[in-house]
């Protein structure tokens, strides 16, 4: 599993090298709100020639929309490309129809998609567009989908779109990232909220500055405490021959071991 995602404009080639030398599990370089209409042409230019060029292998783009005239050409110039991919971002995306005309106009050797849910339509609709055996990321974008229903931005007003896509990621064994810190000066906050999206479920998040990755793969870490915790955990049931068994005055049973288990796996990994 991945921890971060940091993306980086499309008119910034300047800029390529240095996000991909980050600590950023995944890089996603950006043709969609990063670059402005007058630029998408020779911003999509510059992407794929670059993709086709690079040797890291964890680097990829986000294409615009699919109902636009520039999402619509980025689709077939990748289709023409001969790249294969770790993943291709789709913004906005609506409905399983979405994914499956894309999949049609995209060869599977290109790579996964990454689905970000965005709208009302595509809140109602995330668990069938996870659904799709070609998306293996999601990532719920709470700044457009305060756009489109018109809300704001505070942590309870998006607690039900989170834990929504949450379960239909976990439904569907999609990896489901947060959506970027937007104030890359207050490290503190990027660290906590993602503390706060880990506790619903969200082990990885996007940023759009190299400086939040730390602080990102920070939050995400299981604390030393947290890891013994889960060593004594699963060898305690290990101990019982996977009865149920009572530890530190706590009954543990199965859903208690699976945690710890996923705690160590990680805290082992990283």
């Amino acid at each position: 599993m991945f921890r971060s995602l940091l993306f980086v404009p499309g008119n910034r080639a300047d800029r390529f090298e240095k996000a991909c030398a980050s600590a950023a599990d995944l890089v996603c370089i950006d043709l969609e709100d990063a670059v402005g209409a007058s630029d998408k042409a020779a911003a999509r230019e510059t992407v794929l020639t670059w993709l086709l060029n690079t040797q890291h292998k964890h680097v990829s783009l986000r294409i615009n929309g699919l109902d636009t005239e520039a999402g619509q050409t980025d689709i077939a110039a990748l289709a023409q490309s001969g790249l294969s991919l770790p993943y291709v971002m789709v913004p906005k995306v609506s409905t399983q129809a979405d994914m499956e005309a894309l999949d049609k106009r995209l060869p599977n050797g290109i790579g996964s998609f990454f689905a970000i849910i965005e709208s009302a339509v595509g809140l109602v609709n995330c668990d069938e567009i996870f659904a799709h055996s070609r998306v293996a990321y999601g990532l719920y974008g709470s700044i457009d989908y305060a756009g489109d229903v018109d809300c704001d931005q505070s942590w309870d007003t998006h607690l039900y779109g989170h834990s929504r896509c949450v379960a239909a990621a976990a439904a569907f064994d999609v990896q489901l990232f947060g959506v970027p810190h937007i104030n890359v000066r207050d490290l503190d906050d990027c660290e906590a909220s993602t503390r706060r999206l880990k506790g619903l479920g969200i082990h990885a998040r996007s940023a759009i500055h190299p400086a939040q990755i730390d602080r990102i793969h920070a939050a995400l870490m299981p604390s030393q405490t947290q890891a013994d915790e889960a060593r004594r955990i699963v060898e305690a049931y290990q101990v019982a021959n996977g009865n149920v068994v009572l530890l530190d005055g706590k009954f543990v049973e199965a859903p208690i071991v699976k945690r710890a288990q996923r705690i160590l796996a990680y805290f082992d990994r990283h």
